[in-house]
């Protein structure tokens, strides 16, 4: 019986016994000149297999930027579609901001099995929100998207000027009401009852914090001061896990100095691991008159510490936030 792997096939003039893959070597060899082609086969496969994780791990976190993107042109479709004038876009978008949150929510649920504990302490009035900055804010565009589909709230958030400049991004930021964080449009927009989100270390802690979480706010009492002249409450915030989803390059000096003197962020990112992210807002730091800046600013960078000790496993590990996808419960506040 003749074999069904084509084990008693055979290939060319001298009709030697072979197998179909066998054959087909046999004839490329002969086609292009080339001998030995399985071992060059062979060793191409045996490259691909050793660097395919590290090509896949630069290539994630294009995936945030891409999804980005995707929400511009959602926007833009939906500017698109009717003839409204600027002056009177203010309910118009929120459909646009609906749709693109529950485009980012479903992502978030999805990849990172998120979730979001303390909701209720985010008051109906106005609140100054200090959050820990990872590599990228995808937990925030996370929790944003979820505050305005439970509480149909917009989240005013302070983004460093770079963000401004870079491009396509302008109606993303317009809509989703960004702020480039001079103190005056802090307080007026505190002022006007939103809530509003500000990292204290912004991009240099983004970049250039690691697995051990550290805060890099400097002497930074900015943040302090806006929510002493608006009178409202500082609120903390962080994301367990934040780290482990999309990671920096360890040995950065050459970078901390380039971002130093240039503000250039220019730091690589790997990463965008489906681990386990979970924010917990803390508790509320209320306003009193009697609280210098100094002092409010401390006592916000000892509240968003507390979350990290509290919730986060120091040092970071990526395959610990993974397997804590496969946790039954939720975790407690």
């Amino acid at each position: 019986m003749q074999n069904m792997m084509g084990q008693n096939e055979s290939c060319g003039a001298d009709q030697i016994p072979m197998s179909y893959v066998t054959c087909l070597l046999y004839v490329l060899e002969g086609w292009t000149g080339v001998e030995h082609l399985e071992e060059y086969l062979s060793y191409l496969v045996y490259l691909t297999w050793l660097f395919a994780p590290l090509v896949i791990a630069f290539i994630l976190p294009a995936v945030i930027v891409l999804l980005m993107y995707v929400t511009i042109i959602i926007l833009h479709i939906y500017k698109r579609r009717t003839d409204l004038k600027e002056a009177y876009l203010n309910d118009f978008w929120d459909g646009a901001r609906q749709v693109v949150s529950t485009i980012w929510y479903a992502h978030a649920r999805i990849w990172n099995g998120y979730e979001l504990h303390g909701l209720e302490k985010i008051p109906d009035g106005p609140a100054l929100i200090i959050f820990y900055h990872g590599a990228t804010p995808v937990d925030f565009f996370y929790f944003l998207a979820t505050v305005l589909i439970r509480k149909k709230r917009i989240c005013f958030v302070v983004a460093d000027n770079f963000v401004f400049s870079v491009p396509g991004f302008k109606l993303l930021l317009d809509v989703f009401s960004v702020l480039p964080g001079s103190q005056e449009e802090c307080i007026k927009a505190l002022k006007k009852g939103n809530v509003l989100a500000i990292s204290p270390g912004g991009v240099r802690e983004a970049l250039f914090s690691n697995e051990n979480y550290t805060l890099i706010w400097g002497n930074r009492k900015g943040f302090a001061q806006v929510a002493i002249a608006a009178k409202v409450p500082i609120i903390p915030m962080f994301t367990q896990n934040i780290r482990e989803n999309i990671r920096t390059f360890g040995g950065r000096k050459l970078l901390r100095f380039i971002y130093e003197h240039c503000r250039l962020p220019v730091v690589p990112l790997y990463g965008n691991f489906p681990v386990k992210l979970r924010t917990y807002i803390g508790d509320p730091i209320p306003y009193d008159p009697n609280v210098t800046a100094a002092e409010l600013a401390e006592k916000a960078r000892n509240a968003v510490q507390c979350l990290i000790d509290k919730h986060q496993k120091i040092p970071g590990n990526v395959f610990r936030a993974l397997m804590e996808r496969f946790e039954m419960q939720k975790k407690e506040d």
